[in-house]
């Protein structure tokens, strides 16, 4: 599945790198729905379309791909794997808050089935060869990694040559620096509208992060959990409990 659309050539190229050595269904969204994030469709009936063999439409979400395909087109015969991808652009950082790609790796993680998010880190002239080799043997080796349940691995490939990579590291998100923008403008009726935009997002220079890797020409693989608790947080809060106790017990 993927967040950028059936017919983008990101998740094409994903199929034919797996098609021969695996049973590969595609599931994903028959429009646009970068930006969606973890988001389901609730409160109107989702349609599908077959397209071909084993190759799937959804009017919906990224995350409604992963239901339909899990408990509708795949209840019985479950996948082993779940990809989304390949991404047209990066999912670095915190932005994969945002990412349709890593919500639904998040939503096949939930449902307990091994789940990686795939983005070719790139805007324009974007060459998939070095995904598509890296994820075709990522996919043989993944067992190797003994991955504890729970855990989604996000992917972040340089759009470079496969000879101009220089080498893989596992990573930790990094810390974007924001310089979003809210561009205000007038339609032909008078009525305001807004678009959310900004420039291209520049990253702090941390050592260990998805950024850093890809800065080296090396492929990022971060492995992320479901878990959100921040525990070191936890003591530090239950010091004050008692007087949020006593406010609380006094109508304050």
């Amino acid at each position: 599945t993927n967040d950028d659309g059936f017919y983008a050539a990101g998740i094409k190229q994903l199929k034919n790198a797996l098609k021969d050595d695996n049973d590969v269904y595609l599931v994903a969204p028959d429009r646009e729905k970068s930006a969606a994030s973890h988001s389901l469709t609730l409160n109107f009936p989702l349609r599908i379309n077959k397209k071909g063999e084993k190759a799937y439409t959804v009017d919906g979400t990224p995350t409604d791909c992963v239901l339909i395909a899990i408990h509708g087109l795949m209840k019985d015969n479950l996948p082993d794997l779940i990809i989304s991808g390949i991404n047209h652009g990066p999912n670095m950082g915190e932005d994969v808050t945002y990412s349709g790609t890593v919500a639904a790796a998040f939503e096949g993680t939930i449902l307990g089935i091994k789940s990686i998010a795939v983005s070719l880190v790139g805007k324009e002239n974007l060459t998939f060869d070095a995904a598509e080799i890296f994820i075709k043997g990522f996919v043989k080796s993944l067992n190797d990694f003994n991955l504890q349940p729970g855990t989604l691995i996000n992917v972040n490939v340089p759009n470079l040559p496969p000879s101009k990579i220089t080498g893989i590291a596992i990573t930790k998100l990094g810390k974007r620096i924001y310089r979003d923008d809210i561009i205000k403008d007038v339609d032909p009726r008078g009525k305001y509208y807004y678009w959310i935009g900004g420039d291209t997002p520049i990253w702090e220079k941390i050592h260990g992060t998805d950024f850093e890797a890809i800065e080296e020409s090396k492929i990022s693989i971060t492995p992320m959990h479901l878990d959100l608790t921040h525990y070191k947080e936890i003591e530090n809060m239950r010091m004050h409990i008692d007087k949020l106790l006593r406010r609380f017990r006094n109508g304050i």
